[in-house]
């Protein structure tokens, strides 16, 4: 009879598996994403359940401990639910980095915990994927929470290093590596607490040094991390379920980091060692500085606009950051009124994390097929009669086409190629890599310094007035 029970409960972990790999192909495109998120939900209900039962069936837990666990659900479940419908879009990247913080540190305890009940016998084949899962699950908790606080403003999104810093990250690794080794070699809490305390500070100095807009890889690094550790954790407690959902979340995590690593031009071990971006931080509005800038006004712009045939809208981080995905639609909308072709230029990093621009013009009901991905738009500019820029920066510069440049050699957006071109940014600030943006002294490009939500809203009222 157990043995025709363990049977039924694996057969239920390879079904569960088998919708964590179907719902992860069904979110390949908007138009399936909502029927993999159910299929997947599916699949983790059922793995849960299949875990409950043979929870049961060993006879495992006491009453109390399942009290913890219904209490655990019902506190868990109820959080989750409310962040899920009360969070605002723009809000979304810390709600992920917060989810990865949980996932990373749940992982690290559940392989703390198994340490400390079996730390007199645990032999090798355990110790392994429980050091691992530690350093990994604890190096995502501090990370996670360092980035969902600068995402949120409460840790300053401007990069924050130290003298050394460079220095003191590859040492903070060596030291969790080597107090693991002594753990797997001579079972101890003490070294396993030192494991502990550099992973986590390991986590906070890695993530502080990268500013705000270029959280994207940092987002999926951690979200890779979280899968991996789950994956341990599967290791260390012999469960079926945890060893291939993690290892789905992290190898499509890394798959995910990789392409925001070549997408910024930077390599994963700059990234984790620090030094990694310098951030377009939020600058005071200030008007045009360097030979070849010309501004423009509202109703310029407009004029442009409205009398197109074709345009072309590429949202950035400065979008982002005000929140105007609102009023770029709104004024799309208004453009696709008068027969003006429209369309989105998404850049794989753009924004705060992979995929936010396409989950903020979401939340604007902005048509999907009116998002087009680099390699599909850029062939488009060259037709196109104004590119209108909001926020982006080093995604749009032509000196990536050029060697001897920081962002040599990064796939950027061919914003230059159409026959006008339109940018609303704060200021002449730099992005990430501190390099003017040859954009900006194109002579075919006009830039109109405003925030992005309220020089968008002028632009719409312009082109309504113009045409009414």
């Amino acid at each position: 009879m157990s043995g025709t029970f363990n049977t039924v409960i694996q057969l239920i972990y390879l079904v569960a598996a088998s919708c964590f790999v179907l719902g992860l192909h069904l979110m390949n495109t908007p138009a399936t994403a909502r029927r993999g998120n159910q299929v997947s939900v599916g699949g983790m209900v059922a793995a849960i359940l299949a875990t409950g039962a043979l929870i049961i069936h060993l006879n495992a837990i006491t009453t109390t401990g399942w009290i913890v666990i219904a209490a655990g659900i019902l506190v868990g479940g109820g959080l989750g639910l409310y962040a899920a419908r009360a969070v605002k879009m723009t809000a979304m990247p810390q709600l992920v980095s917060m989810f990865n913080a949980v996932g990373g540190g749940a992982a690290a305890l559940v392989a703390i915990r198994d340490f400390m009940a079996h730390v007199s016998s645990i032999g090798a084949s355990h110790s392994v994927p429980t050091v691992l899962d530690v350093i990994i699950g604890s190096v995502t908790f501090s990370g996670s929470i360092i980035a969902a606080g600068k995402l949120q403003g409460l840790i300053t999104s401007a990069p924050v290093s130290f003298p050394g810093a460079r220095i003191v990250n590859p040492l903070l690794i060596a030291v969790a590596l080597g107090a693991g080794g002594y753990v797997i070699a001579a079972p101890s809490l003490a070294w396993l607490g030192v494991v502990i305390a550099a992973s986590l500070i390991f986590g906070i100095t890695m993530v502080m040094p990268i500013g705000g807009a270029d959280m994207p890889v940092v987002i999926s690094l951690l979200n890779a991390f979280t899968g991996t550790a789950v994956a341990m954790a599967g290791f260390v407690i012999d469960n079926t379920g945890l060893i291939i959902a993690g290892a789905l979340v992290g190898a499509s995590g890394s798959i995910l980091t990789k392409l925001m690593a070549d997408a910024m031009n930077r390599s994963i071990p700059n990234i984790m060692l620090g030094g990694f971006g310098q951030g377009d931080t939020a600058a005071a509005i200030a008007g045009p500085a360097g030979a070849g800038v010309k501004s423009i006004e509202a109703d310029d712009a407009a004029i442009q606009l409205a009398y197109a045939s074709k345009v072309i809208i590429v949202p950035g981080y400065g979008l982002a950051a005000a929140q105007a995905q609102h009023e770029v639609a709104a004024l799309a909308d208004l453009l696709e009124s008068r027969g003006i072709d429209v369309s989105y230029a998404i850049h794989p990093v753009a924004g705060r994390m992979p995929g936010h621009m396409n989950v903020l013009l979401a939340e604007a009901n902005v048509p999907y097929p009116l998002l087009k991905e680099m390699d599909e738009i850029n062939p488009e500019f060259a037709r196109t009669d104004v590119a209108l820029v909001v926020g982006a920066n080093d995604v749009t510069n032509p000196a990536a086409r050029r060697a001897g440049t920081a962002i040599s050699g990064m796939p950027i957006l061919d914003v230059d190629a159409a026959k006008s071109i339109i940018v609303i940014k704060r200021s002449m600030g730099h992005g990430y890599a501190g390099i003017d943006n040859e954009l900006y002294t194109n002579p075919k490009t006009s830039m109109f310094f405003s925030d992005a939500k309220k020089g968008l809203a002028q632009l719409t009222a312009s082109v309504k007035t113009l045409v009414a």
